[in-house]
């Protein structure tokens, strides 16, 4: 964050600049600053007390000086002065991403080549209770990179919902707050049955898609059901690089999903590949047991099924899947709107396998970590 010690402020009618003590220089538009006063806000919520209509459409600066730890600034047209804090200017200077660094996505493509234990955030459940620091370090790492870990979870049906607070807010769906992953004699869902599964996020008939899920390991399996993990902002990265055709088209096609169970029944239409308005990608939505008939021209329907399927063949390349067993006391997190994830056959007549799982609000884990670095902040201020 530039420094606010030393500063030199100009200021033309148009935008005032600051030199900072740094040596980096910010320009804020006056348009902008008259559109953030902090006495057009409420003194205790923060929220805005105008709309954007009540704003000069064009305000002028006259002045601005730099008094102790603020900027003062005088309009022309206006009686009113304004003062903004210079650390207040400095934090949007430097940023969301250095504001928030969970927001920093630091994407993985060849999982073959990483180690779980390594590679990834991990921390004990007393220490995640004990030590807020601890806490927030494994947050943070975990939502850069989509997966993250926590060991010492007791082996009890009950234990995923008493770590969740931890970590966010859990999502009730019609499995109710958990769904136990293991065989059934006649699974609704082929989760709940011996086979294999390919890479895959979650519940893209849903809306909203749960954000995050949780897998608690109470029974793991010493022979077959491994867990696949792959980056999916990294291959679809990877595609928009190799074949920029076909990644347009699942960025620009609505694909539907649909499930149904006796008493659910779920549909939603989005493109495989979503991107926010500035061309990043913002999530991945891949479900070839979930994904129903496309109504589309048989002209639109060759280009989709073309891409689709080199899209599907990333997936199944083992270079590009992180392979791992779950052990027992061991509960994995991950972005459901980023990593896929998937597993090897077992047989659970030969030997059980038994996982419970939940899924979380995908604000509530960026709140959570936004609201324990925000409060860390506060004791080491006072401190």
């Amino acid at each position: 964050m530039p420094s606010p010690a030393n500063v030199r402020v100009r200021a033309t009618p148009e935008s005032l600049t600051i030199e900072w003590g740094g040596g980096e220089v910010s320009e804020f538009p006056s348009l902008w600053l008259r559109d953030n006063l902090s006495t057009d806000r409420d003194a205790h919520s923060g929220q805005r007390l105008i709309d954007i209509t009540d704003v000069p459409e064009g305000p002028r600066i006259r002045s601005a000086v730099a008094e102790n730890s603020s900027v003062r600034i005088e309009w022309e047209r206006e009686s009113r002065p304004a003062s903004f804090e210079l650390a207040w200017l400095a934090a949007q200077a430097a940023g969301r991403a250095r504001q928030r660094p969970e927001l920093t996505v630091r994407t993985w493509l060849e999982g073959a080549r990483l180690e779980p234990a390594r590679d990834f955030a991990w921390i004990g459940l007393a220490e995640a209770r004990a030590d807020a620091r601890l806490r927030l370090a494994w947050l943070t790492r975990m939502l850069q990179d989509g997966l993250g870990f926590v060991s010492g979870v007791p082996g009890t049906e009950a234990a995923i919902l008493e770590t969740m607070p931890l970590i966010g807010r859990v999502l009730e769906t019609n499995y109710g707050l958990t769904f136990d992953v293991r065989s059934l004699p006649q699974p609704e869902n082929l989760a709940y049955s011996d086979l294999g599964l390919g890479l895959h996020t979650d519940n893209p008939y849903r809306d909203p898609v749960p954000g995050f899920q949780a897998l608690h390991a109470l029974i793991p399996s010493s022979e077959g059901g491994e867990s696949l993990f792959a980056d999916g902002f990294a291959l679809a990265g990877h595609l928009r690089l190799t074949s920029p055709d076909d990644f347009a088209q699942l960025t620009a096609t609505a694909a539907p999903f649909h499930y149904r169970s006796a008493d659910t029944d779920l549909y939603a239409e989005r493109p495989l590949i979503q991107l926010t308005a500035h061309g990043a990608i913002t999530a991945v939505h891949y479900n070839s047991r979930s994904i129903a008939p496309l109504a589309l021209p048989a002209q639109q329907l060759s280009s989709f099924y073309r891409a689709y399927r080199r899209f599907a063949a990333l997936l199944r390349d083992p270079r590009f899947q992180l392979k791992m067993r779950l052990g027992s006391e061991t509960l994995v997190v991950f972005d459901n709107q980023r990593i896929l994830h998937g597993r090897t056959a077992f047989s659970s007549a030969k030997l059980p396998r038994h996982l419970r799982g939940c899924y979380l609000s995908r604000d509530s884990v960026y709140s959570e970590t936004a609201v324990l670095r925000r409060h860390l902040a506060a004791e080491r201020a006072r401190a």
